[in-house]
């Protein structure tokens, strides 16, 4: 097993790590996860031609790298979206976001916990339990699978001295989120989750002088900042029972499809769909999110600069999946109506975009008000007789709201 921790060679753009539970005929191996001697395969590199061929290679190996430009043309690896069929029908929610909200909120603080513990036990040297953090993500998609609104109204609950957690934790909802508008199978959401989950871990063995630094990267530290996505492929490496899919996203979030990623620049469809999904979430998250040197963008800027990036940083169907999967409005939105009052987005309107539930916070002088819930898909009036409508996205700090309060205060849950 000596090959374990030494990640493919940076210019093997055309390698893929694989867990061998994943191996399908036709697949091409070039490398095992040990040296070719100590196993009983007669040629360096073979195609998986039979089922038995699968079966070989699993006896022996844990994971094994196949060459995607010599894989089988019939073969369908799942790498690209159009491996999926998209139905284009937005899914179904089966519970409202007042019914899910209290579930929601239980799973997202013992998630969120979980997560920091995870964070901890890395920085101490100690391994990761991958089934808690199964179990964790398996509620998290039951949460989302009911009425997604709930724990994406809970991802606005940002503290930026938490960051790297809340951003693992955020990015993880995020990816559960984009994967269900795409119609995965539960167990792909499931596995596409927990691949957000820990796509950072490498980021605990990062010098918190380099991490939280609110000033620009020299070119040093910008190498080092870079070097976690080899941390998180070492040491998830390690970690018994982690699913191969997991180990790769860590390894291969920063990668883009022009080619211009890190850390082995690869490109198109060499860079897998769980992958693909989970980059898009994370700089989502990333643009929106306070940093220690920066403030976040609202939401319309934020697609606004990944729809820039379709088609050659990130995938374009995908983009306007999870731009779909969040709305105009998301939830958790500060929102200016026309006449000046503020609002905060409850639940989105699955047809009706434009008219999502609002909780009304500031009156048209901008005074704190008693919250009230209005529904803008129904014919709810503003004091002088017009239609409430939104007029834009603002930060909640313009109007000094603060997001952990309304939480407290049980801006969720007001009666109409």
């Amino acid at each position: 097993m000596s090959n374990n921790h030494v990640p493919p060679p940076l210019n093997a753009k055309n390698i893929l790590k694989i867990d061998v539970k994943e191996l399908k005929v036709g697949m091409y191996v070039s490398k095992l996860d040990r040296p070719w001697l100590e196993s009983s395969f007669l040629f360096q590199g073979f195609e998986l031609k039979k089922e038995a061929d699968i079966k070989e290679v699993q006896k022996q190996c844990v994971f094994v790298y196949i060459d995607i430009d010599k894989q089988s043309k019939s073969i369908k690896l799942d790498l690209t979206l159009g491996n999926w069929k998209d139905k284009n029908k937005t899914p179904k929610r089966t519970s409202s976001f007042k019914e899910e909200f209290s579930y929601a909120k239980s799973v997202f603080h013992e998630t969120s916990d979980t997560v920091k513990g995870f964070m901890e036990d890395i920085s101490l040297g100690r391994a990761i339990n991958v089934e808690i953090a199964k179990k964790a993500v398996a509620e998290c998609v039951q949460s989302i699978i009911k009425s997604p609104d709930a724990l994406m109204w809970l991802t606005q609950l940002k503290n930026r001295d938490e960051y790297t957690a809340q951003h693992s934790m955020n990015v993880c909802i995020l990816s559960i989120a984009l994967g269900r508008q795409i119609n995965l199978p539960e167990e792909y959401l499931e596995e596409v989750g927990l691949c957000g989950m820990m796509h950072d871990m490498g980021k605990m063995k990062i010098p918190l002088e380099i991490l939280n630094k609110p000033g620009r990267f020299t070119d040093e530290e910008f190498a080092i900042m870079n070097s976690h996505t080899t941390f998180g492929w070492k040491m998830l490496m390690e970690q018994k029972g982690m699913p191969g899919s997991v180990i790769d996203t860590a390894y291969t979030h920063h990668e883009r499809l022009d080619g211009k990623g890190y850390p082995r620049g690869l490109t198109g469809e060499k860079i897998p769909l769980l992958v693909r999904i989970v980059t898009i979430a994370d700089m989502y998250d990333a643009i929106a999110s306070d940093r220690v040197y920066k403030k976040g963008k609202t939401h319309l800027d934020a697609i606004k600069i990944m729809d820039q990036a379709r088609g050659t940083q990130l995938d374009s169907k995908l983009v306007i999946k999870f731009i779909e999967s969040l709305g105009i409005y998301p939830t958790g939105s500060i929102v200016e109506m026309t006449n000046g009052e503020v609002a905060v987005v409850i639940e989105s309107h699955t047809t009706k975009k434009l008219k999502p539930k609002i909780t009304m916070l500031l009156n048209e002088d901008k005074k704190r008000v008693k919250p009230r819930l209005v529904d803008l898909s129904k014919m709810d009036l503003d004091s002088s007789g017009n239609n409430y409508q939104i007029k834009r996205i603002i930060r909640s700090d313009e109007y000094d709201i603060d997001m952990a309060l309304l939480y407290r205060m049980g801006a969720t849950t007001v009666k109409h």
